[in-house]
């Protein structure tokens, strides 16, 4: 019976979405930001800026530095996790955060912590549910002059990021026995297929891979993988594959250029996004991107808040630099963008300032001012 009642809940709040495929075609392309770039080399663009937690406040900084140096005409706007629940949230989140970025349509996210087990909604979770942001992209590339074991990284795994294992709804249906909702729905799953082979296409790529266990879960990623068929009839440029998320994990190892664009629930993205991190070198090094309702577009760095050396200047940004990247591209200012991240891949090829985590014994200032330096 409550289990009823939460799945007529979420399918009543998901019913009020615009249709899946108008709104992925029309909200995918930064040119949703036309109106308020057009003014953008004399206007600076206001962008919300969340430090987050431990090491946060020191790779946001680097962050703003490397954008004064470069010029990057951005006014930060900076919303802090808070000490107090918000009733309005649920969380350490205050509404007036969630309002900034829905009025600025754009901000960048450093990590924040959840403390396990206190009762209140986790920030993340919180932040992806009240902006709808509902497709998280992360590019993987390997990084010229890092070595790793593997040299042709080069894919974009594409998480649906509102339902799935994570909706959040759990309860105990007797004593030592807990039940948990997997919700997957027809609007959700054709919304982050469309945008996964829109991504695909506008960025020349040649195939999308949906990830599922459905041979297993025959109703839920069933209707997933029924949504991401009927996508892939639109674009027969596009090769479409489906792969069982444990072989995808073993052929990733094995060689991850067998894939190019990877569409997934959301359970399935955050293991298989963070398998392809460990390809290039780790979470420090890979960005990522949240795209939600209205054109909006959170960036953020999806390692942890690291705690045990925050305030030691030890804490390497460039996984939170090449976010920021990510998010001057979606507001297609490319030529900022690829300065920026010429200058850190270069800091990174050529091995003199590398922090502790890629290997070296530089500082995070050592790091950001070699990349200004290179700018």
């Amino acid at each position: 019976m409550m289990a009823s009642q939460i799945l007529r809940r979420i399918l009543r709040s998901s019913s009020t979405l615009t249709d899946s495929a108008s709104f992925a075609s029309s909200h995918y392309s930064p040119r949703a930001f036309d109106r308020c770039l057009s003014s953008a080399a004399t206007t600076p663009i206001t962008a919300t800026l969340f430090p987050g937690d431990g090491i946060g406040p020191e790779i946001a900084e680097s962050v703003k530095q490397v954008f004064k140096a470069a010029e990057v005409p951005i006014e930060w706007e900076e919303h802090y996790v808070g000490k107090e629940i918000d009733p309005r949230t649920q969380s350490f989140l205050t509404w007036e955060s969630l309002e900034s970025v829905r009025r600025n349509r754009v901000g960048l996210k450093g990590p924040m912590a959840t403390p396990i087990g206190k009762g209140h909604r986790s920030l993340n979770l919180t932040l992806r549910k009240e902006l709808n942001l509902y497709a998280n992209v992360r590019p993987c590339y390997s990084l010229p002059g890092y070595k790793t074991k593997y040299d042709d990284v080069d894919l974009i795994t594409i998480r649906e990021n509102t339902e799935g294992e994570y909706s959040g709804l759990e309860h105990q249906v007797v004593r030592g026995v807990v039940e948990s909702l997997k919700i997957i729905t027809r609007q959700a799953s054709l919304r982050v297929a469309e945008y996964a082979f829109h991504y695909a296409k506008a960025h020349g790529r040649k195939r999308v891979s949906a990830i599922h266990k459905a041979n297993i879960m025959q109703k839920t990623d069933g209707l997933f993988l029924k949504c991401c068929r009927e996508i892939a009839e639109k674009y027969p440029e596009i090769t479409y594959e489906e792969v069982v998320i444990d072989n995808c994990c073993m052929m990733l190892v094995k060689n991850p250029s067998l894939f190019d664009v990877l569409v997934m629930p959301n359970l399935y993205g955050d293991i298989i996004s963070d398998l392809c991190a460990g390809l290039i070198g780790g979470l420090g090094l890979t960005p990522s991107c949240n795209i939600g309702e209205g054109g909006i577009a959170l960036a953020e760095a999806v390692h942890g808040s690291a705690p045990d050396i925050a305030g030691k200047n030890m804490a390497n940004p460039t996984a939170l630099l090449l976010s920021a990247v990510s998010m001057l591209h979606h507001l297609e200012l490319h030529d900022k963008a690829d300065q920026i991240q010429n200058a850190i891949l270069t800091t990174i090829s050529e091995g003199k300032h590398r922090t502790g985590d890629l290997g070296g014994t530089a500082s995070t200032t050592d790091f950001t001012k070699a990349v200004c330096d290179h700018l």
